[in-house]
């Protein structure tokens, strides 16, 4: 056998597993690391008298900033400290 004629098919039999690798790649790795990425920042950013809500689903406003954790006032005189990853998104800020 010609070792010249095995080269291409090996490489033409690995394309496909190339391509499955990039489409995962583009459609699930990258955008799952920008959404992480803009978490990140948005968690960071948080400061006091910011409207946030919680993975859980509590709506709440950021009463104190710490370095892990904040404490969410969810009513009149009932405070609840969460940690910093809790916090799904930010409703607005005042």
């Amino acid at each position: 056998m010609n070792p010249q004629a095995v080269q291409p098919n090996a490489i033409v039999s690995l394309m496909p597993i190339i391509f499955i690798f990039a489409i995962f790649y583009f459609l699930l790795i990258r955008p799952q690391q920008k959404k992480q990425k803009d978490h990140e920042k948005m968690v960071s950013e948080l400061k006091k008298n910011d409207d946030v809500v919680t993975s859980g689903g509590m709506h709440g406003t950021v009463v104190n900033v710490k370095d892990s954790t904040l404490i969410l006032r969810i009513d009149e005189n009932v405070k609840v400290e969460v940690n910093r990853s809790a916090i799904s998104y930010v409703k607005k800020s005042r």
